[in-house]
């Protein structure tokens, strides 16, 4: 399995004790072991999750969910059910703001997925998966706050990116922003090449 992203890696020791975390578009679970490591419950969401439940099929603290969220149907959270919401190279429009209205008034949002230029370097090329300047930004703002974000170009693998990390109203960082050293193994991850827009 792929190791989760060095952005997640580096704020999500910030989601808040005891809470719950979603991982949208799950995959084969890099994200739901980070988090679980870390003694979160983890929901994992996916229209196919047959590689994660070999993984976590009996870890009683992860709850998987087998679902297209691109057919159409009500997204299947709740507003502010999440103290963290993780999702990586994903992007589907008609989601996007349920996505950001899933993370609870003390919770958390770690998201990174590809943007505009990203087409240069492979895939995902068409727009419908890239995201447009600004675009991941403006949909959070409106909701959370933004602790960081970056719109970069990145090497190994060579690839054009958005992320962000951002909280809520009540998360513990809206009064005090984290100190380098609280960010996970901040000082120990090697820094991931790129071009800063």
């Amino acid at each position: 399995m792929a190791e989760a992203p060095l952005w997640v890696k580096r704020y999500i020791g910030g989601v808040v004790a005891g809470s719950r975390v979603l991982d949208l578009a799950c995959g084969s679970g890099r994200h739901i072991s980070l988090a679980r490591e870390l003694g979160y419950a983890v929901t994992g969401i996916d229209r196919n999750i047959a590689a994660a439940k070999q993984l976590f099929d009996h870890d009683g603290r992860v709850e998987l969910i087998e679902k297209d969220l691109e057919d159409g149907s009500a997204f299947p959270f709740a507003p502010q059910s999440f103290g963290g919401v993780i999702v990586t190279n994903y992007l589907f429009r008609a989601v996007l703001a349920y996505v950001v209205d899933a993370v609870a008034s003390d919770g958390m949002l770690l998201y990174e997925t590809f943007r505009i230029g990203n087409e240069r370097y492979g895939r995902p090329s068409r727009s419908d998966f890239l995201l447009r300047p600004g675009e991941l930004i403006s949909v959070v703002t409106s909701k959370l706050t933004v602790i960081a974000y970056e719109d970069v170009t990145l090497s190994e693998p060579a690839r054009v990116v958005q992320r962000i990390c951002a909280v809520g109203a009540l998360h513990p960082w809206i009064d005090q922003p984290p100190h380098v050293s609280e960010c996970r193994s901040a000082d120990s991850l090697e820094p991931e090449r790129g071009r800063h827009r």
